[in-house]
């Protein structure tokens, strides 16, 4: 009879479901998820995260119903969070999605009518409308370096939160009229199945370049890859969590 070690080490199921996600922004949000699914799970040994993956994909396959008590304890611990209002309903589905992808990978048959018949409806349609003149010059006077890109990018392009996760510098291409910017190109969701494109004015496309100048200065590498906005990072003690430093003592004496 096989060990616990030695039947997590010849599971392939943590694998097949990185297999399954092409895009690695997609990737990381659906590990994420499914991580806060598993550390939810209380597991009598202690596993690294592949671990519990593998553990959680065997247990599912001898016994369907033990899994199946699992993603249904902690959707009702979920849906009590949208009851006070802490995620949303859309959040919650998001976990779903990350759990039954896996569940799919690992070939174990869920009856998923059951749970999502269970699930609190999304709201299909939204009360927002267009920011003011002066609420976008009140958001703009807060003092953070990376705040009128922000705003700037995300009322000309019209793009929603959730871009920022995937663009990258390589995503944002400059038009040029003249010898002058007039505007810039956005690829919004690059590498996703939603993937599209957007403009926003030179006026955005500025305050960015000033921004990625900023980290270069500082000492960053910037390259097409690099992404476009990141955490502000504490320069005079050399803080830098993101990104490759050309110059570690420039970050010390600025």
């Amino acid at each position: 009879m096989k060990t616990l070690e030695q039947s997590l080490e010849e599971s392939n199921a943590s694998s097949l479901f990185v297999y399954a996600i092409r895009s690695q922004v997609t990737r990381d949000y659906y590990l994420r998820r499914l991580r806060i699914f598993l550390n939810y799970i209380n597991f009598e040994t202690d596993l690294t995260m592949k671990e519990r993956r593998n553990y959680f994909a065997n247990n599912g396959t001898n016994d369907p119903s033990w899994e199946f008590n699992c993603i249904i304890n902690f959707l009702q611990y979920q849906k009590e969070r949208v009851a006070k209002e802490e995620i949303t309903g859309a959040t919650l589905r998001n976990f779903i999605k990350a759990i039954k992808l896996f569940c799919e990978m690992s070939d174990i048959a869920i009856q998923w009518k059951k749970i999502t018949r269970g699930l609190p409806k999304i709201r299909r349609h939204v009360d927002d409308r267009a920011p003011t003149i002066e609420e976008i010059q009140q958001l703009c006077e807060y003092p953070d370096r990376r705040i009128k890109g922000v705003v700037y990018t995300m009322a000309s392009s019209g793009i929603r939160l959730g871009a920022w996760d995937y663009l990258c510098w390589k995503d944002i291409q400059p038009i040029e009229r003249q010898g002058k910017v007039a505007a810039a190109k956005i690829i919004v969701y690059a590498g996703d199945d939603e993937e599209y494109f957007s403009f926003m004015t030179s006026e955005a496309y500025d305050e960015l370049q000033k921004w990625m100048q900023y980290r270069q200065d500082s000492g960053e590498d910037i390259h097409e890859d690099s992404w476009v906005k990141r955490q502000l990072w504490e320069i005079k003690k050399g803080y830098y969590h993101h990104g490759t430093i050309k110059n570690p003592e420039k970050l010390k004496s600025s």
